[in-house]
């Protein structure tokens, strides 16, 4: 098994040195360095150390991956903002550090302008999940059983601006049911915590929550977007389920700070769709609950421009604020 693999990445190296020419030969001649904005464990985590591994074969260099937890993602952000724009320090972003965050609150760093975008690794539907201590079985239950009461829930977000913060609130706001927000510093401790009760419901990336929910640790009771999943066929979506309005797909790309050579972001670039194009790759991140999505680079730019329309008309028509 090994030695395919290595056989494997040793064509995709081959091909990402005669599909990027001569242009920037000399990089990478050093380490390489992907900082995650959350705790170890999580989605972000597991796919960078994923795809690191894999470039670090195809460019035969030693990938780092380093987590940079806290303050909702813009530690890790202004981290990679300051960082030489030399394709040596990379982000392994998301939805809500690229996209939400950004337009729910001020913050010291800019989406757009202090970034490159270098591709997309792929995205992940939004899974509503409750503490197994929850006696509700299915949405209707957990409405009808919390509506109006003076013991309102308990809801665990991996921080402000964080997709579980904005589907639960989107949640709130179609279903009236009351819900006390406790932030957490990335998925994995809030996880934690809803398998163990301390808090009750949660809106995790399905990539996050599919392990714990094949094991009990979690019960799942609506999928928080426009289909089913095809890793969970019988758990139904909320809007099957009567709660409209809650439509949040998470998804993860590499970013790079802004003034990286243009040379160096294409071979990024094309070393990573390469490395999505592996169907063991692929596959392996598919069971997680993560659909491959690829993208050129002005591709990734215009998506970025839409995001940061679509989530700041999010904000507005629901008035979201952060706790």
């Amino acid at each position: 098994m090994k030695s395919r693999q290595k056989a494997l990445f040793g064509a995709i190296a081959a091909a990402i040195t005669l599909a990027c020419g001569t242009a920037s030969a000399a990089w990478p001649e050093k380490s390489i360095t992907i900082v995650v904005p959350t705790s170890a464990g999580g989605a972000n985590d597991a796919l960078a150390r994923t795809i690191g591994q894999a470039m670090s074969v195809a460019l035969k260099q030693t990938v780092i991956v380093e987590n940079k937890a806290g303050a909702n993602g813009s530690i890790a952000s202004e981290f990679v903002k300051r960082a030489a724009p030399d394709g040596y320090t990379l982000m392994l972003g998301y939805i809500a550090t690229h996209a939400m965050n950004p337009a729910l609150q001020k913050l010291r760093y800019d989406p757009i302008a202090d970034f490159e975008p270098v591709g997309m690794v792929g995205s992940s539907a939004t899974l509503m999940v409750t503490s197994p201590k929850v006696a509700a079985n299915n949405v209707k239950e957990l409405i009808a059983q919390h509506k109006g009461s003076k013991d309102p829930l308990t809801y665990a977000s991996a921080g402000n601006g964080t997709a579980p913060h904005f589907a639960a609130e989107m949640f709130k706001l179609s279903t009236g049911v009351e819900m006390l927000h406790v932030p957490y510093k990335g998925s994995a401790p809030a996880v934690n915590d809803t398998m163990a009760g301390q808090t009750q419901v949660m809106f995790p990336s399905l990539f996050t929550a599919l392990p714990h929910v094949k094991s009990g640790k979690l019960k799942a009771m609506g999928v928080a977007g426009s289909k089913r999943s095809e890793m969970l066929p019988d758990v139904p979506t909320l809007a099957e389920q009567g709660v409209a309005g809650v439509d949040v797909s998470q998804w993860y790309a590499f970013f790079a700070p802004a003034k990286t050579p243009a040379p160096v972001l294409e071979q990024l670039n094309t070393v990573l769709n390469q490395i999505l194009a592996d169907k063991a790759t692929a596959k392996r991140l598919v069971e997680h609950g993560a659909e491959v999505e690829a993208m050129t680079l002005p591709q990734m730019r215009s998506f970025m421009a839409a995001e940061q329309v679509k989530w700041k008309k999010v904000v507005q028509a629901t008035k979201l604020k952060a706790d």
